[in-house]
């Protein structure tokens, strides 16, 4: 069965992680998987892992410290954020499939309008000529997951300064506006999702 997708638009940052968090606590062998859809308001995360270092100078943007793996990332307006809330048992699937499957489906999105893009084993996102255009990060408790991964489509990158962006110094990013892309955030938002859920698909099928 597939996901079911929601896709709230623009919601704060503190509230839904506290809604991820409550609907992995509660689910059963049941319930159905869910992916949400999603931008935030300008927010940077820092992940369990996260050194305070790479904070590199004060700013008004909120920093919150939250449960996924990972150093600290920005999130804002004109951003696709996707969060995935799976039962990784139940799919027969690795952390590691998992991420391939997150990574794989920016990389066919960018494809389809002839950006070539990659992932990379020592940092794990997608990739156009070396600049950063998505970020991933998960949690699993209790065999299932949440977070996901976020997609710069059409933001303001300057707040990407003010951090070593995933704990890499003067590391660049990049979004899909600055590669020529012009569709909507809602129209990439769809293809995102339908990759999301045709990857999960076929990696249960080969399992």
């Amino acid at each position: 069965m597939s996901p079911v997708i929601h896709t709230p638009g623009l919601v704060e940052y503190l509230p839904t992680w506290e809604a991820m968090k409550r609907f992995t606590d509660q689910r059963t062998a049941d319930t159905r998987d869910e992916i949400w859809l999603l931008q935030h308001p300008p927010t940077f995360t820092q992940g369990l892992a996260g050194l305070p270092e790479h904070l590199l100078r004060k700013t008004d943007i909120p920093v919150i410290k939250i449960d996924r793996g990972g150093q600290i990332t920005y999130h804002g307006p004109g951003q696709i954020v996707a969060y995935l809330l799976l039962d990784l048992r139940r799919l027969k699937l690795t952390v590691r499939e998992l991420v391939s499957v997150m990574e794989r489906s920016v990389i066919d999105l960018l494809a389809d309008y002839g950006i070539p893009a990659a992932s990379r084993i020592d940092a794990p996102g997608v990739y156009v000529n070396d600049a950063k255009i998505a970020s991933l990060g998960l949690k699993i408790r209790h065999g299932c997951c949440y977070h996901g991964l976020a997609l710069n489509v059409d933001m303001n990158l300057s707040p990407f300064s003010l951090i070593n962006p995933c704990g890499y110094r003067g590391l660049r990013v990049t979004q899909c506006s600055e590669l020529g892309i012009t569709s909507s955030i809602n129209e990439l938002q769809a293809g995102l999702a339908q990759n999301l859920v045709r990857g999960l698909k076929q990696t249960r099928k080969a399992a």
